[in-house]
């Protein structure tokens, strides 16, 4: 299970990354296609590239990373929540609110995962395509269904942990993974 888990931790980790930097490429060549052809000769070159389909692009792949960096949230303590209330509490309330809050976001994205994959079921019939790229529209839709389930396994996995040991992910604000800290010698 380990195994699996350090597999999915650096699939999750890669997806976010590749579809943050793909959206950033196509968002940069796109804003310089555009401010270039007012540079004649640049645009002498360049006219016949078409960038309609960017905008389009740059969309899904945010949905997609939104997706999937919403789970890697999750798993790394860096998810929205709420606590103020909760921290509040004795432990022994702040335990059982904690594994209710966790389980209820499981519940919550279990559905959602269930529901989207029905809506992509069905939209995979229609042969629906997207406008600008002709991507089917199911494949688009697909990030609701994998990304609400890939979520809601994190829901779980951090309720389980929380449950045996009573912690919880936590993100350092100032922690940047693979610097170290400390006085230089």
């Amino acid at each position: 299970m380990r195994t699996f888990n350090r597999v999915l931790d650096h699939l999750e980790e890669w997806l976010v990354a590749s579809f943050m930097a793909l959206a950033t490429g196509v968002i940069f060549i796109s804003v310089v296609y555009r401010y270039t052809a007012d540079i004649a000769w640049v645009w002498n070159y360049t006219r016949h590239i078409n960038l309609t389909w960017a905008q389009e692009l740059c969309i899904y792949l945010f949905i997609w990373m939104a997706k999937f960096g919403a789970a890697y949230g999750v798993r790394t303590g860096i998810h929205v929540g709420v606590d103020v209330l909760v921290r509040l509490l004795a432990p022994p309330k702040r335990r059982f609110w904690i594994t209710f809050d966790l389980l209820a976001g499981a519940l919550f994205t279990g559905v959602i995962a269930v529901l989207g994959g029905m809506f992509v079921f069905r939209m995979f019939g229609t042969g629906q395509v997207s406008p600008d790229l002709e991507l089917p529209m199911w494949v688009v839709y697909l990030a609701v269904p994998l990304g609400s389930s890939l979520m809601c396994y994190r829901f779980l996995q951090v309720a389980w942990r929380f449950r045996r040991s009573g912690e919880l992910p936590s993100h350092g604000h100032a922690h940047v993974e693979g610097l170290q800290t400390g006085a230089r010698t």
